[in-house]
């Protein structure tokens, strides 16, 4: 869809309405633009927003807010008719002892009505089913809300986070077998290989259909022996393989409740210790630990131990001076994903650098070019270089106002428009987000795009050394 024209009287209507005082918004709707056209505009002139002032309100303009407000019953409502800040609208109607919307419901309407008869609070309450603490709040005017208290007089109670978490007794916890268990860890993903919540429900639903065994392993994709044994062993209820009830078990069969070997002194720790401050690296530590201790079963500790020992159960001093002995000397864990699951980092999927064409490489035929974004001095500005591989000749497409994947896609192909088809082939470019529409670029240009390896801009050379 085509960008709306705005006109230059428009333009020159709106900065007059700006240099009155007014806001970017008022002054937009009445010049006939969009707000954003307007703050646009404002970036182009070199005019900073003013910042709006709280607004003083009169003694006349409460008593007009409360004469409406009798009359509509909405606080919103009526602080769009008047133009004022909904929010002080509804702290003048708190303040007053108004509540409307949800709050106003039959069911408190109808005790205060019963009060009124002389009905007593408890039985009042009883008749209409409201709890004894709802009763006495409504009682006294008080209104109860989730962070918190307003009460009559215009006083606001919040709750702190910690008086919160007092009243829970206890963290949130799963029965099995007589035993509870942390709902955190029923629900933690260990691996792919254990099965999951949605392997066991659909495991159920397979044998409800008769399947057999090896039929069931088939479809979900697991070995025979893994359905076999996880029917075998988590069925535990006379109703045959329940799935939830499977799942909680296999979570309490996970513990392996022991003292890790480097948690407690011993000869054991102070060897690893020794080696860790000697800069030796897990590895290291574990071979050398069967060449100097051959017959000593107790001397032996594997590589993710040491880890743990370190990342995990060290605290403290302690762990920064492991931490530090390390080569690496990080105070935790860098995380490992697999390449594989990674998500692409645009929506188009990119092509490699390993793809393009080998005749590129020979710098003997002109028309492939590589691209690159420079930021200028606090972000102020930008522009798109673009550099022919054969000739170095230099491009440029200046972004005054804004460095989007759109505004980079857009100044691009305005630089090589003038360009004929021969010497338009191919584009080389990082994986930076500005080139994020090199799918839309493609189809308007019919130049192919290649993105370097992460963390790759040499493989762009021919841009990056015109720059320095």
């Amino acid at each position: 869809m085509p960008a709306r024209k705005y006109t230059e009287q428009q333009r020159l209507a709106f900065l007059a309405l700006i240099d009155r005082g007014g806001s970017v918004r008022a002054a937009a709707l009445a010049a006939g633009v969009s707000p954003d056209r307007g703050y646009r505009w404002m970036k182009q002139a070199g005019l900073s927003t003013p910042r709006s002032t709280q607004r003083k309100h009169t003694p006349e303009d409460k008593a007009e807010f409360f004469r409406r407000l009798a009359v509509s019953g909405n606080v919103s409502a009526v602080a769009r008719e008047l133009g004022f800040n909904r929010v002080t609208c509804y702290a003048w109607a708190h303040k007053a002892g108004i509540f409307t919307g949800a709050y106003a419901d039959a069911k408190r309407q109808g005790f205060l009505k019963l009060r009124r008869e002389g009905m007593s609070r408890r039985d009042a309450a009883a008749r209409l089913g409201v709890e004894s603490h709802q009763a006495l709040d409504w009682d006294k005017g008080i209104r109860v809300f989730s962070k918190g208290r307003i009460y009559p007089d215009g006083r606001v109670v919040l709750y702190r986070p910690e008086e919160v978490l007092a009243n829970v007794k206890s963290p949130r916890t799963a029965w099995v077998q007589g035993e509870r268990i942390p709902i955190a860890r029923v629900e933690q993903v260990i691996d792919a290989r254990y099965l999951s919540l949605l392997e066991r429900e659909r495991l159920k639903d397979l044998m409800m259909m008769g399947l057999s065994i090896r039929k069931i392993a088939a479809t979900m994709g697991r070995a025979p022996s893994t359905i076999s044994r996880e029917v075998r062993r988590n069925t535990v209820s006379r109703s045959g393989y329940l799935p939830h009830t499977a799942h909680r078990v296999s979570v309490k069969r996970r513990e392996r409740p022991r003292t890790a070997k480097l948690t407690v002194d011993g000869p054991l720790r102070d060897y690893v210790a020794a080696k860790l401050k000697k800069r030796w690296s897990p590895e290291q530590i574990r071979h050398r630990l069967q060449r100097d201790f051959p017959h000593d079963p107790g001397m032996r500790v594997s590589c993710e131990t040491i880890y743990q020992a370190i990342y995990v159960h060290a605290h403290g001093e302690l762990r920064r001076e492991l931490a530090v002995s390390l080569r690496r000397g990080r105070s935790r864990r860098k995380p490992h994903r697999d390449p594989q699951t990674r998500t692409s980092r645009f929506i188009d999927e990119m092509t490699p650098i390993s793809q393009r064409p080998a005749d590129v490489e020979g710098r003997t035929i002109p028309g492939h070019w590589e691209g690159d974004l420079i930021i200028g001095a606090g972000s102020g500005s930008a522009v798109a270089t673009l550099v022919e591989r054969t000739t170095r000749y230099v491009v440029l497409g200046h972004l005054p106002i804004e460095r989007t994947a759109d505004a980079v896609r857009d100044s691009v192909i305005t630089a090589l428009q003038g360009m004929p088809a021969s010497l338009k082939k191919t584009l080389t470019w990082d994986q930076g987000a500005e080139m994020s529409e090199h799918r839309a670029f493609s189809l308007a240009t019919d130049m192919a795009v290649y993105f370097c390896e992460r963390a790759s801009p040499w493989q762009r050379g021919t841009n990056e050394s015109p720059w320095g």
